[in-house]
């Protein structure tokens, strides 16, 4: 099957994915940055407490956590979209398996919610966990993204 995408739009799709990665891999920091408030939350007293409820770090965990997620599914597809547009074929890699891997480990981390509402530290322990692991291999992704983008670059 050939896809015919017009030369006009060819070099935007290359760019759009690394764009969108960039911006999310500092939602990311944005999202653990409330997320230790919302633990600060969950072990503060007295006034601390008062003033840390004001912020509603919850809340805002959470809406940033949700459009985290879809804009990471998003972005997996629009990367893989353009790469094989663009190469007839998927160049399977580190960069792609690790994409792939933190996608599967950002919808995990994100079906853990209805068992953190209900109190199961368990399930806050594994959103932890997965999610510092996440934020570890994004930043890897962030330098093999410009890699590959400087390869791109040199051939044009």
């Amino acid at each position: 099957m050939s896809l015919e995408i017009p030369a006009t739009i060819k070099p935007w799709l290359n760019i759009f994915h690394p764009l969108l990665m960039f911006v999310l891999l500092g939602v990311s920091f944005y999202a653990l940055y409330l997320g230790v408030k919302v633990r600060q939350l969950r072990y503060a007293e007295g006034e601390t407490k008062k003033e840390l409820i004001k912020g509603k770090y919850n809340v805002r965990h959470y809406q940033v956590g949700s459009i985290l997620l879809g804009l990471m599914v998003v972005g997996t597809l629009i990367g893989m979209g353009a790469t094989y547009i663009n190469n007839q074929k998927l160049f399977l890699g580190p960069h792609l398996l690790a994409g792939l891997g933190m996608t599967g480990a950002i919808a995990v981390s994100a079906s853990l919610s209805p068992y953190m509402q209900k109190g199961q530290n368990w399930a806050r322990y594994t959103h932890i966990v997965l999610n510092s692991g996440l934020v570890a291999v994004f930043v890897w992704q962030a330098v093999s993204g410009v890699q590959i983008i400087q390869n791109i670059l040199s051939k044009l």
